[in-house]
């Protein structure tokens, strides 16, 4: 309160005593009981000023801030498969049930595997394990307060970040429970094993392999591929402490066309304790035919580059560059063409192609020569102005030529094209808009044309490269748009009749992973159709069992789960509308689950970050003193905090009354003695 203030205060008593003392002592002509009237018009003449006034005080509250404990556990199958559930279970029962550690601490629960929840009720059956996300999802969470960490987990990840270096951003303590022992057990594990997706027919395939070993003696084993009951491959190894990994590249024929699986497994010691991570399998796709792809130009340009490592990204693809004039006398070489900025060279080729109604990719761009590609075809048409303009992208999610990724074309720079307006004259679908500023216009800027059993599509900008390059930036990996480029190749290599019903699946899948089946189903004019009835019908083929599942549609695609299903060889049948269209194929689910891949606890990584926090590692089976050290450690102590509010008067409900009652005894006291 201000001396000011104050200052109207005592005035407003001065007042008040004034203004009573006039009216009861002044004017007033009877003296019985007038003191008593003054006194009350006085408190009644002095709350009113106080309300005029208005004066604003400070309130203080004080109260005690507990700190937090977060307890995160490991929900993973790897638990379990280290025999260390149970221990974990009686572990949370004792934090729960201690009354001490309750009062000095707001305890909070939480499970991860694959995500981060809230507590509920643990099964340790995740099949994957990401620990980064623990520090990740939590620390914004907790940010502003004292919440260690009691971390409880073996410390095995199985995907996402590298959780060390996560942790070096997560601004609490933490106490890692360590689900294990230091005992070290001689182990013999395949690390991994790469292998492409496809192969072809009559040649061989590369397989490579990554061997670990664990121990301190010298071993003698060896590596066997199987296929069935055959044996493709045959090596034997020795390991010692020193010589503790090898790297095996070796090639394996490939004899039939289909799916081919094989297991690999390296020969399990005597005293072996985990055997699961001594065989992996593995499977490839054997094909008998491979796609030519000619890239036609007559300048350099880096996206020629990009256009050849994408595309060659598929085993089954193979990309010549050539000159317009190579091309006119290779074209049967060739199953599709992709011309690059097209000028007056390439007569030839638009004739010999147009001649044998051969599918085409046209990529346009500044380098151009519209007058030229305007007269060669009539299908489209540019406005020649002599000047560029720069498109980003837009999905057309209503396209249905094909499945589209999920790119994100938002984040991809611009595309340079030619400025002016662009006239498609045949039945054509817009796989891309043009985006310009942030707003999308109607035109095209990647289309597909499909007229005569005669496809082509053209691409409206040059750059292309940038796109690339952005797609590794925004994911570390040139996999989502080398797979969108793919299925745009794929569509211009062939000329059968379009499917009504397409399916999108891959061969093979590990147990433990997510098994996604995509399809599309169109009309009859072929239309994108989103309210079609999809069911997928699988069968088990060693144990002949039946299921049933529906799609669910998802933009412009229909998917179904088959997350959970036994590994095995399953054929299968999508079926839409009841039969209207249907498709079949086989797949298998791979007898791989990455969870049972570890035996031992990491503990040199949750012993490095417990000390980097600050904090300090615990086995759990030495976990007695935790909950003490952490209510005796002085940095979680339980603090005083206070609030001060600034209150005005008018808040104080009491005066209100006091006025009140003032204005009631005076009224009574003037009426009990007959002055009213």
């Amino acid at each position: 309160m201000t001396t000011e203030v104050l200052i109207y205060i005592i005035l407003a008593g001065i007042a008040a005593l004034i203004l009573a003392l006039f009216q009861y002592a002044y004017k007033s002509k009877r003296t019985k009981l007038k003191a008593i009237l003054a006194m009350v018009r006085f408190f009644t003449y002095f709350f009113v000023l106080l309300l005029l006034i208005n004066p604003k005080f400070d309130k203080t509250t004080v109260y005690s801030e507990k700190p937090n404990l977060i307890v995160a556990i490991d929900n993973s199958e790897s638990i379990k498969h280290l025999g260390q559930d149970e221990n974990v279970s009686n572990f949370i029962e004792s934090i729960r049930s201690n009354s001490e550690l309750s009062d000095n601490f707001n305890l909070d629960f939480f499970q991860f595997g694959t995500d981060v929840d809230p507590l509920d009720s643990l099964s340790f059956s995740d099949t994957q394990s990401d620990i980064s996300k623990v520090f990740s999802s939590l620390d914004q969470v907790y940010k502003n307060s004292k919440s260690p960490l009691l971390l409880i987990t073996d410390g095995n990840q199985t995907f996402g970040n590298d959780y060390e270096f996560v942790s070096r951003g997560f601004k609490q303590a933490i106490y890692p429970i360590i689900l294990g022992d230091t005992i070290t057990y001689s182990d013999l594990k395949i690390q991994q094993l790469n292998v492409n997706k496809y192969a072809y027919l009559k040649n061989k395939f590369p397989v490579e392999l990554f061997l670990t070993y664990s121990g301190s003696s010298n071993v003698n084993t060896e590596i066997v591929i199987t296929s069935g009951n055959a044996t493709v491959f045959k090596q034997p190894l020795n390991f010692s402490k020193s010589e503790n990994s090898k790297t095996l590249q070796l090639n394996l024929p490939a004899t039939r066309v289909g799916v081919s699986s094989f297991r690999a497994t390296i020969k399990p010691l005597a005293t072996e304790k985990n055997t699961v991570n001594n065989s992996k399998p593995f499977a490839v796709e054997v094909i008998d035919q491979k796609t030519n792809v000619a890239i036609v130009s007559s300048i350099t340009h880096p996206d020629i580059g990009a256009l050849k490592n994408s595309i060659e990204s598929n085993e089954q693809r193979s990309v010549a560059i050539l000159k317009p004039s190579e091309f006119v006398r290779t074209k049967d070489n060739y199953q599709l063409a992709i011309l690059y900025q097209p000028n007056n060279t390439f007569r030839e080729v638009f004739e010999a192609l147009d001649a044998t109604k051969d599918n085409r990719f046209v990529i346009t761009g500044t380098q151009t020569q519209w007058s030229f590609l305007n007269r060669m075809q009539s299908k489209y048409s540019q406005e020649i102005t002599s000047q560029s303009e720069e498109f980003q992208a837009d999905v057309n999610s209503n396209f249905g030529a094909f499945i589209i990724n999920d790119l994100d074309f938002g984040s991809f720079p611009p595309l340079s094209s030619e400025f002016g307006e662009f006239t498609v004259n045949s039945p054509y679908q817009t796989l891309l808009f043009k985006s310009i500023s942030g707003f999308t216009i109607t035109e095209p800027l990647l289309l597909t044309i499909e007229e005569n059993n005669q496809r082509e599509a053209v691409l409206l900008g040059e750059h292309i490269w940038k796109w690339r390059a952005q797609s590794y930036l925004n994911s570390r990996s040139f996999q989502e748009f080398d797979n969108f480029l793919g299925k745009l190749v794929q569509y211009l290599s062939t000329n059968q009749q379009r499917r009504r019903l397409t399916v999108n699946y891959e061969s093979f899948y590990n147990g433990n992973s997510d098994i996604i089946i995509s399809a599309q189903f169109f009309n009859k004019n072929y239309e994108f159709d989103n309210k079609a009835n999809l069911e997928i019908i699988l069968k088990n083929e060693q144990t002949e069992t039946s299921t049933t599942l529906p799609f669910v549609i998802k933009q412009n695609n229909y998917q179904v789960n088959l997350s959970g299903l036994i590994p095995g060889n399953y054929a299968f049948t999508v079926r839409a509308n009841k039969g209207e269209a249907t498709r079949s194929g086989s797949l298998t689910i791979l007898d791989y689950n990455v969870e049972q891949q570890f035996l031992n606890a990491n503990v040199d990584k949750l012993e490095r970050i417990a000390e980097a926090s600050n904090g300090a590692s615990y086995f759990i089976g030495n976990t007695n003193d935790i909950a003490q050290n952490l209510i005796q450690d002085s940095r979680y102590a339980t603090v005083q905090k206070s609030t001060k509010k600034i209150v005005p008067l008018i808040d104080f409900k009491y005066l209100l009354l006091l006025l009140a009652l003032s204005l009631a005894l005076e009224w009574f006291i003037r009426k009990y003695n007959g002055l009213i």
